[in-house]
Formats: C-alpha cells, structure tokens, sequence
C-alpha cells in the first residue's frame, strides 16, 4: 500500500515531523511518501494561504504518480475537496479525522489550534462535518504555524492553553489543529489527562483502513473526475 503524506505548505522541517509521525504509526507493508509542493506558501494561515497551497497541492498529486490514497496534512483541509476530484483513491485531511476521532472518543472536544485567523475556517468545518454540536470550541494559542518547528519552545504555551481550554469549556477531549503539532500529542495526553488527538495519525490510520476494505472515493457526483474543456470555436474573446 502506497499513501501520499502530503504537507500542503512549503516548510521542510514540518513536511518531516508530518512524515515521521505517520511513518511511526503506518502498518508493516505501508509505504509513507511524504512531500510538499515547493511552490507553496511557507505557512498556511488563512484563506488565502489555502488557496494558493492548494493550487499547488493539486499539481504535485498530478506529478506524483499513482497512489492508493492519500493525507493532506494541512488541519484547514486545505484542497480535500479538489483532490478527490483528480484521483480514486480515499482522500483525507488531518482536521475531519481528528474531529472524527475525537468524536468516538468523548462526549465533547475541543480544538487548539495556532492563530485566531484559523478559528472561523475551523469553526465552519466542524459544522459541515456535522460536529459542530460535538465541538465545544476552537481556540487559538496565539503561535504562528511555524513556532512549532522547534516543539520546545511552543510547548509550554500550547499546554497552558489547552489547560485553559478544557476548563472553559468543560471539554473531555483536545483535538490539536495543526499538522505541526503532531509530535507534541504524547507529551501533551500524558500532562492532561484526557485524549489529545492529531489528525496525521489519525489519517494515515484511517486511509490505511478505508484502502484494506477497498472503498474509493466515489466518482457518481460531486468528486467525479474533472471534465475535459474544449474551447469554443470563436469564442476566445468572450468571457
């Protein structure tokens, strides 16, 4: 089995604290390719971040060759929806399952993610999941993305955050909103007390699980392939 771990933003540093952590949890077997695309933005913080990142995404899944599924590690989701489109295989974002896992977990969770900018996108996403009643909030710890590259530093701020968080809303649960978090998941579920859930894992895992029973991403409506364009003869100065 071959997943395609991709980092949607451009850091290396993150593209291989993603790539261990889904290496670590991989089953014997499972071949883990994790990437980036280099054109992308260092970080992904906000919409417009997202946008370009995914307009990358979607060219590195093209130049990638076959896979049998693959994790977008950007916890926005950022280009789920298009890459299903492009390929068969089972397409999965870091921040629908680690909601989902969370869910199976505790009655309630909440989510801690990086910066305020990323709570309303976080926030819609639950709701579209339909988890939104589940999810109690969505907090920033005030650290950029890229804070996490050195997991020390930003430790202790994102434990006393959480700390803060599921306190306030009386959550059994935390769920990390970010991909660079992940290796941070451990240490964290050993000082809190409750389940800390990180979507790279919880991806690879679940990919790994939707390929064994070979379930594919549904091509009969809205992630049908992408059609063919053919230009309209004479209508090239029409917009």
């Amino acid at each position: 089995m071959r997943i395609l771990l991709i980092n949607p933003n451009s850091s290396p540093a993150m593209t291989r604290t993603i790539a261990d952590a889904g290496k670590a949890v991989a089953a014997p077997g499972t071949e883990i390719v994790g990437c980036c695309p280099p054109g992308s933005p260092l970080s992904i913080e906000g919409h417009s971040d997202g946008a370009e990142a995914a307009f990358h995404t979607l060219k590195l899944v093209d130049e990638s060759g076959p896979a049998d599924g693959y994790v977008l590690a950007c916890f926005d989701d950022t280009g789920v929806d298009a890459v299903r489109e492009r390929v068969a295989g089972p397409v999965l974002g870091i921040g629908e399952a680690a909601m989902h896992a969370a869910a199976m977990l505790a009655c309630r969770f909440s989510i801690l993610t990086s910066l305020e900018r990323s709570v309303p996108i976080l926030e819609d996403n639950a709701a579209r999941y339909g988890l939104a009643a589940r999810c109690r909030g969505v907090h920033a710890a005030q650290l950029p993305v890229l804070a996490f590259e050195d997991g020390e530093s930003a430790y202790a701020v994102l434990r006393d955050a959480a700390r803060e968080v599921l306190a306030k809303d009386r959550s059994d649960a935390l769920v990390l909103g970010c991909g660079g978090m992940a290796h941070l998941a451990p240490r964290l579920a050993g000082e809190l007390g409750v389940p800390v859930v990180e979507g790279v894992t919880c991806a690879v895992k679940f990919v790994e699980s939707l390929v064994s029973l070979n379930l594919k991403t549904s091509k009969a409506g809205g992630y049908a392939f992408p059609l063919a364009k053919t230009p309209v003869s004479g209508g090239e100065d029409h917009v």
